[in-house]
């Protein structure tokens, strides 16, 4: 699944993480790899190894200057493409440095996000151009989590939508929520280019049906939307938001989460982003050193039991917050041999096949599904109300398409 993973660009870290050019460097742990970003002076990101190929001392001390990265030890530098220029610790006249490379990956920014290709040269993609990095900053925002599980519990976690009717309810005993009268939701999955189109649909008891069209993108992203609020009232900012999962190791995973507005009218302000990063559970207040959640494993996720039995199904606080309690909860790495998976899984069921598809594509010597980015270009979700029995694929046409 490694080599696979190295056939997609993967978000390395944020944008205003090496926000400043010359500005310090960053570590950034990706597929197991530990690696060093920086800006160098031409505002361009660089990602490298996060060790001198000199004797193996951490560039993480290095001093960004000059468009490279010099290493303390010795005084090598290197560009940010890997190339060696300077190496003050040899004679002048040496051509050693024209033989000495850092190992360095391509990188892309957009959705402020550095996204890094780790894969073979030959084979690299165009660049990611999701519908949210073509939108505007003033549409568009983005986080991440740090995640004590492997990514896929996590992405079991987003593909999974009957679970909102339970971890998510904040309200126990009311149905007012669209997810809270209907437990039990119809699962559709249409194969796509780059992953497939997942439709739940629930029954609102009206005669008509709730239906919320997702997208998963592989190998870690899925798209919603939220065009419908969840009292069944129109939005007041029609958008779409959507998180990808990517693999830190084996173990641990950092969850980017980004939202985007549908419409050129509705810019999504800064006192909305910390709105929805509170709702969430990844607000100010929640965690520290700007990523790491203050609620973890560790001390329960801070559980308030007399607010389980009043109204909150869980007693957690932050939506992300619950979905981190039962995919951390599981462990590291959950054995999935000891499941028994039902009609509402078959997102799950269908997400899991894909992959093994791609580790069977990819020893195979064929490109795996999705790593075109004109396979995915054009994927939105959409949600919205239908005539019960009635096609949401009619109903929704020309809505699954982006248009930023």
């Amino acid at each position: 699944m490694g080599a696979v993973f190295r056939r997609y660009w993967l978000p390395a870290l944020l944008c205003d993480e090496i926000a400043e050019p010359d500005g310090p460097p960053v570590r950034v742990r990706l597929l197991g790899e530990d690696l060093i970003a920086f800006r160098d002076s031409e505002g361009k990101a660089g990602l490298v190894s996060a060790f001198c190929p000199h004797r193996r001392a951490p560039m993480f001390f290095g001093r960004n200057e000059e468009c490279g990265l010099r290493c303390v030890y010795h005084g090598w530098k290197f560009d940010r493409d890997g190339t060696c220029v300077d190496m003050p610790s040899e004679p002048p006249d040496s051509l050693f440095k024209t033989k000495v490379k850092i190992e360095a990956y391509p990188t892309w920014e957009g959705g402020g996000i550095v996204w890094a290709y780790l894969g073979p040269p030959e084979l690299i993609p165009g660049p990611p151009a999701y519908e949210f990095t073509r939108a505007p900053r003033t549409h568009q925002f983005t986080s991440k989590t740090y995640q004590e599980c492997n990514y896929l519990q996590a992405l079991d976690g987003g593909v999974d939508t009957s679970h909102s009717s339970f971890l998510h309810n904040e309200r126990v005993g009311e149905r007012t929520l669209i997810r809270n009268r209907d437990g039990a939701p119809r699962i559709e999955v249409v194969p796509t280019d780059c992953g497939y189109t997942y439709a739940s649909l629930r029954d609102m008891g009206d005669g008509r049906e709730y239906v919320r069209v997702y997208q998963y993108v592989m190998p870690v992203q899925q798209m919603r939307a939220f065009t419908v609020a969840m009292t069944g009232e129109a939005a007041e900012i029609p958008k779409f938001d959507g998180h990808l999962w990517v693999p830190i190791d084996d173990e641990h995973t950092w969850s980017y989460n980004w939202a985007c507005s549908f419409s050129k009218a509705h810019p999504l302000s800064e006192e909305f982003a910390e709105a929805w990063e509170s709702y969430s559970g990844r607000g100010r207040d929640d965690v520290r050193d700007r990523f790491f959640p203050i609620r973890t494993p560790h001390n329960d996720y801070l559980i308030d039991r007399a607010l389980q039995k009043k109204s909150s199904f869980t007693g957690i606080t932050g939506a992300n917050t619950q979905d981190f309690a039962v995919q951390e909860g599981m462990g590291p790495i959950s054995d999935r041999s000891r499941e028994h998976l039902g009609t509402t899984d078959r997102a799950v069921i269908a997400m899991r096949q894909l992959l093994l598809q791609a580790v069977r594509d990819v020893a195979e010597g064929r490109a795996p599904r999705g790593s075109d980015p004109a396979t995915f270009r054009n994927a939105r979700p959409y949600d919205g109300y239908i005539e019960r029995g009635a096609s949401w694929k009619e109903a929704f046409t020309g809505k699954l398409t982006a248009t930023w």
